[in-house]
């Protein structure tokens, strides 16, 4: 069938309901005349005749209850999606696909908690990923928003600073330098540092630190996660740079220690990141105005995400 309209395939199904053209033409507030024109027009796109008149009465031939099977079908997705578009501009109702760098996980959460109890009917799909993955499903606009703490350069985002992220030197409490003070920088990079994997956001944030100084990291061990790298550094295998979100357990337990070191913490920002190119559904903007709403007394001025400032 070609041509057929969704105009014809309506009126066919108030026709095949009814059995009747006059009650057809009411429902619909059609003319009768109105009605037997597209029920012929869609008999001539069909081949076939729809329906049959047997005394004064009309039936669904065998080509008319087939088509009364996928018409109903039809009108039922339609239905569907006009359910499923209005639930997207409802924000009380909609979706979000949010990403959040495997740190914010220590952060973040509160925040998302927030605003699910303030829009119970919201449908969340949160992802915790490392820098790699995250990056990948910003650049094939697989997620709405991102939270992390080290935007790329390469790519064209809209960037929205919302928390302080201070990071710090970590070790346990029977290291050396445990109960040092004013640290310098130069004998903290002779320790043997414990570091995250190549492209991680808080190693290029660290390599930037120590480079603007002139110095190199002494790292012994490469860890792909946070996790991993406070209970090494528990263990006494070597001392860290971390996200201070990611220890704050571990500090009021007293299972570890931030060591006094001149210029620390060195504070960047948390960033809610999405593509400058992104159509944000109204639930995504919804969230970005919850989220800076509720940070609004925590935001400072940003460093520039992609250099390290001098101590």
């Amino acid at each position: 069938m070609k041509n057929v309209t969704l105009r014809q395939l309506r009126v066919f199904g108030a026709v095949a309901r009814n059995l009747n053209f006059s009650r057809a033409a009411r429902e619909l507030h059609l003319t009768q005349p109105a009605v037997s024109m597209q029920i012929k027009q869609l008999e001539e796109s069909a081949g076939l005749p729809l329906f049959e008149q047997v005394g004064k009465k009309i039936f669904l031939t065998e080509a008319g209850r087939e088509l009364a099977h996928y018409s109903r079908n039809v009108t039922q997705q339609l239905i569907e999606a006009a359910e499923a578009l209005a639930e997207l501009k409802d924000v009380n109702r909609g979706r979000l696909q949010l990403t959040i760098i495997s740190t914010a996980k220590y952060f973040a959460p509160k925040f998302i908690a927030g605003f699910c109890r303030a829009r119970p009917g919201v449908t969340l799909r949160l992802d915790v990923c490392n820098r790699e993955t995250l990056l990948g499903r910003l650049s094939r606009n697989e997620t709405d928003l991102v939270i992390m703490g080290h935007p790329p350069q390469d790519m064209d985002l809209t960037l929205e600073p919302f928390a302080p992220n201070p990071h710090v030197i970590i070790a346990a409490p029977e290291h050396p330098l445990a109960r040092a003070r004013r640290i310098p920088l130069k004998r903290i990079a002779s320790e043997i540092f414990l570091i995250r994997e190549p492209g991680s956001g808080t190693r290029r944030l660290m390599e930037r630190v120590f480079g603007d100084h002139g110095l190199a990291v002494n790292a012994s061990m490469e860890i792909g996660s946070d996790e991993t790298i406070k209970q090494a550094v528990m263990a006494g295998m070597g001392i860290g740079f971390l996200s201070s979100h990611t220890v704050q357990l571990e500090l009021h337990a007293r299972r570890l220690v931030t060591l006094d070191v001149i210029g620390f913490p060195v504070t960047r920002s948390w960033y809610l990141v999405h593509r400058r190119d992104k159509r944000l559904s109204p639930v995504a903007r919804a969230f970005k105005e919850f989220l800076l709403e509720e940070t609004a007394g925590l935001r400072q001025t940003p460093a520039p995400p992609h250099r390290a400032r001098r101590h």
